[in-house]
């Protein structure tokens, strides 16, 4: 690692847009090394020609009807943590973070991998383990530049673990894989068999088994098996930490839960009914809420680029080799963008406000050609288990900002939890 550049928040935004729109510095930090282990070279690790062909290839299982059929594994999950949640409501306060994480679990294991592991049901099953545990060697792995050489990490008990835990995590996705090919073989066996054989639940895995190049080659097994733990790594903390912010500002912020509670009795009436694709449309002023909470807390606080040339940035030579660190966190403060930026307020992101902003002041999923394959369906899954929970439940906060213990690890995480207090509905919020 050469240099270290962080572009903070009273710099052209002009900065950021070089780098992010840029297609040829497209190279990840060296620290997503660290990744590679589990992730191997996939979406969110590969650079070059690699990484533009799989992109091109994936790009179409993102389509929004394609995540349509998703939404039925996500109403499922959501209503599952609901009823669990129901045994705190009216009572004191508790931490909400890892109920709403593990409810992210299931539904990111079933959509990529069509396998329902039941984490809310069973927190303590081996694979659930690992997937924490693996992240959690990953950061201090990178946190310790002693750590980094592979010959000194696999002296130390780290290291063993995170053999053990990979082996773990390895085995599960291909064992899961290997499994959905079969299926998917008989399937088509069945089907020209019959002509009214019923058609099964799509997920992602079953796309990536069918996906083909320009040239019509499909995806290796392990090609596949690199995206497939890129879903389950990057598809899960992520929108759970979404979830766990929101329900943190909306606490602290009565006024703002009563107009979300307003738009989901003009969208849901008194209903717990599952949540359809009309209703995500419908819910306008909650994805404004949804907006605002990733301005204040974006899941992941820093993004890292390595200059594989030269590279001017705002006037400045800069060499190649050098780390480039944007920190969306301090881009999403700027007062010329955001007056008073410390505030919640969802309505910055209404329409008539969002005119003139500048493209690149606002990139809670990066921008550019290497922006995040997988917003929609985040967005999808974070306002389908928000409006699930509050419509049971009125949120109340109990932290201040100074009691979160705001980490910036490979999400941007409370170490000291999302503590609420849940109160049924249908009680006078007033």
């Amino acid at each position: 690692m050469c240099n270290i550049s962080t572009i903070g928040p009273y710099l052209d935004f002009s900065i950021v847009e070089t780098i992010l729109c840029s297609s040829k510095q497209i190279d990840k930090s060296y620290l997503y090394k660290f990744l590679e282990p589990w992730l191997g070279l996939g979406l969110l690790t590969s650079t070059g020609n690699k990484w533009r062909s799989r992109r091109k290839m994936l790009t179409s299982t993102f389509h929004f009807t394609i995540l349509e059929d998703f939404l039925d594994i996500m109403n499922e999950q959501a209503n599952v943590l609901v009823n669990k949640l129901e045994k705190h409501a009216d009572k004191e306060k508790f931490n909400c973070f890892f109920d709403i994480t593990l409810c992210a679990l299931d539904i990111i294991c079933e959509t990529a991998m069509g396998k329902k592991i039941g984490a809310q049901i069973n927190d303590d099953s081996e694979y659930v383990r690992a997937v924490y545990r693996m992240s959690d060697l990953i950061l201090q792995r990178m946190k310790r530049p002693y750590f980094w050489p592979d010959i000194l990490f696999f002296m130390f008990t780290q290291g063993w673990e995170y053999k053990r835990t990979l082996k773990i995590l390895h085995d599960f996705t291909n064992n899961v894989i290997t499994e959905r090919a079969k299926a998917m073989q008989r399937d088509e066996e069945c089907r020209t068999d019959s002509n009214n054989f019923p058609k099964k639940q799509r997920v992602f895995l079953d796309l990536l088994l069918k996906v083909t190049d320009d040239e019509g080659n499909k995806l290796s097994h392990e090609d596949i098996q690199e995206e497939v733990d890129t879903f389950m790594f990057e598809g899960h903390d992520t929108t759970a930490t979404a979830i766990n912010w929101s329900l943190y500002l909306l606490g602290h912020h009565p006024e703002v839960q009563k107009k979300v509670d307003q738009e989901l009795e003009e969208v849901f009436g008194k209903s717990h009914r599952p949540v359809t694709v009309e209703d995500l449309r419908r819910l306008k002023y909650l994805e404004c809420v949804i907006k605002e909470t990733l301005r204040l807390f974006p899941s992941v606080p820093l993004f890292g680029r390595q200059l594989n040339e030269d590279c001017v940035i705002g006037g400045c030579k800069i060499l190649k080799g050098s780390e480039i660190i944007i920190a969306p966190y301090a881009l999403h403060r700027n007062p010329e963008y955001f007056p008073d930026p410390e505030e919640f307020k969802p309505e910055r992101f209404f329409p008539e406000n969002s005119q003139g902003r500048h493209p690149y002041a606002y990139v809670p999923f990066s921008a550019g050609p290497r922006n995040c394959i997988g917003q929609k369906f985040a967005m999808m899954e974070v306002k389908t288990v928000l409006s699930w929970i509050l419509r049971h439940f009125w949120i109340e906060s109990t932290q201040k900002r100074e009691e979160l213990g705001l980490t910036a690890e490979l999400i941007l995480r409370p170490a000291n939890g999302i503590w609420i207090k849940l109160k049924r509905r249908n009680t006078d919020k007033s």
